[in-house]
C-alpha cells in the first residue's frame, strides 16, 4: 500500500512538473475572468443602471403628462428616452426606455420609429413583453402591414396567457383586423379561441357578438 501511495505521489509530482506552466496560465485566466466579471457587474453595469434610472425620471414624468415630445427628446435640461437609450441602452432601465419610446412614437404618428424601438425591446417580464408586442402590432396596423399586425397581436396574446383579460383583448384585435381585410375564416377561428381560452372576459362577450355578425351561432 505504501508503495502504491508513493507511486501515485510520484506521478502527480511528475505531472505537475511537466504541466506547471500550462496549469498556472489556466488558473490565472479563470481568476481574471471571474474577477473581471465581478468588476464589470459592480463597477460598470450597476452604476450605469443607477444613472439610467435617474436620467429617466423626468422623461417618465413627461410621459405621464402626455408631453410626448419632451418625453422622447428632453426639455433642454433633462434627458428624454432617446438620449437614455443612446447612453445606457444596454441597462435594464435603458431597455425600458425603448418601450416608452416606442409607445411615444406610436402615439405621435411616427410609426416607423415605433417599430424600430419596439422590435429592439426585449424583457424577461412577460407582462411588459406582451405589451411591447401589442404596441408593435398597432404600429404595423397603422403602416398597413396587416399580416404582420395580426401575427404580433396573436404573439402578444400568447406570450402571457395568465393575464386573461389582456390576452383576450389582443386576440380580439387580431380577429377584428382579420375580418377587416376579408380573412373571415381566420377571424372566426380567433374568436372561437377567445371563447375557449378566456370565458368570462369582456373579450369573450365581444367574441359572441362578432361571431353572430359573421353568421356563427352557438
Amino acid at each position: 500500500m505504501a508503495h502504491e501511495n508513493e507511486e501515485i505521489i510520484a506521478k502527480a509530482q511528475d505531472f505537475w512538473t511537466r504541466y506547471q506552466k500550462q496549469i498556472t496560465v489556466v488558473l490565472a485566466v479563470i481568476v481574471l475572468a471571474v474577477g473581471g466579471w465581478y468588476a464589470y457587474k459592480n463597477f460598470i453595469v450597476k452604476p450605469n443602471t443607477e444613472k439610467a434610472v435617474d436620467a429617466m425620471y423626468k422623461a417618465e414624468e413627461y410621459y405621464r403628462m402626455d408631453s410626448l415630445q419632451k418625453a422622447l427628446n428632453g426639455d433642454g435640461i433633462n434627458w428624454g428616452f432617446v438620449r437614455v437609450i443612446k447612453e445606457y441602452g444596454g441597462t435594464d432601465a435603458g431597455k425600458l426606455a425603448r418601450l416608452y419610446a416606442g409607445d411615444c412614437y406610436l402615439r405621435t404618428g411616427d410609426f416607423n420609429n415605433a417599430v424600430k424601438q419596439l422590435k429592439e425591446y426585449s424583457s424577461s417580464d412577460k407582462l411588459y413583453q406582451a405589451r411591447a408586442y401589442k404596441l408593435l402590432a398597432d404600429a404595423y396596423s397603422e403602416l398597413g402591414k396587416n399580416d404582420e399586425a395580426i401575427e404580433y397581436y396573436k404573439k402578444s396574446a400568447n406570450h402571457f396567457t395568465k393575464d386573461a383579460n389582456n390576452s383576450a383583448e389582443y386576440l380580439y384585435m387580431a380577429a377584428s383586423l382579420a375580418e377587416k381585410i376579408g380573412k373571415n375564416n381566420e377571424a372566426i377561428e380567433l374568436l372561437k379561441e377567445i371563447k375557449d381560452k378566456y370565458p368570462g372576459t369582456n373579450g369573450a362577450n365581444e367574441a359572441d357578438k362578432s361571431l353572430a355578425k359573421l353568421g356563427v351561432y352557438n
